[in-house]
């Protein structure tokens, strides 16, 4: 732990001496309850981290409506196989938007799903793809997308708000295996 308000180092102890400062732990907790979860202890622009938050959340929700739409539009000689690997990302971008959405509530936000600004908010694009071939490569594109904002985000936040890291890297481990899912496709090694 590295907070200074919580954790001191006694005269004659070394710099990395680890003492709890518990009674004044305590004390702070009674302080600002209506926080909740955002303690004082809290190190991150709590505004910034709930942009990018809510940006994140756009982009889920464009890369699952994209998804859906490729579920239903696949058509050709292995159409079954990718539309089904199609439907599963789309459920997955779903449960990252729900990931999301809920860190957006503890940390004292609001979630934003106005549909007017989603793909102005979205990292990725929409796009439609005009063949199987072209939706899979729109969707590797939109996944090397989300990819590199994810870990840019992480960079971001470091020891800051460990918890939205957290976050990040789950859905971020997932939005690789997604590209390579794609890249796969792509590829002919599936299907």
């Amino acid at each position: 732990m590295s907070d200074s308000s919580a954790v001191s180092t006694a005269p004659g102890q070394s710099k990395d001496a680890f003492v709890l400062d518990v009674e004044k732990i305590r004390n702070d907790a009674r302080q600002h309850m209506d926080e909740g979860p955002v303690t004082s202890t809290y190190a991150a622009d709590r505004e910034t981290v709930l942009k990018l938050l809510n940006d994140a959340l756009a982009t889920e929700w464009v890369c699952t409506l994209r998804y859906k739409r490729h579920y239903f539009m696949a058509k050709g000689i292995h159409s079954e196989a990718v539309a089904k690997e199609f439907a599963e990302h789309a459920t997955e971008e779903q449960e990252h938007a729900d990931m999301l959405a809920e860190r957006i509530v503890q940390l004292g936000g609001s979630p934003d799903f106005a549909p007017d600004s989603l793909k102005s908010r979205s990292h990725s694009e929409y796009k439609e793809g005009a063949d199987l071939i072209d939706m899979i490569r729109e969707n590797l594109i939109a996944e090397r997308i989300a990819i590199d904002t994810y870990r840019e985000i992480i960079r971001y936040l470091g020891d800051k708000d460990v918890t939205t890291r957290r976050i990040f890297e789950e859905i971020l481990a997932v939005e690789e295996e997604h590209a390579d899912d794609m890249a796969d496709l792509l590829e002919g090694r599936n299907g």
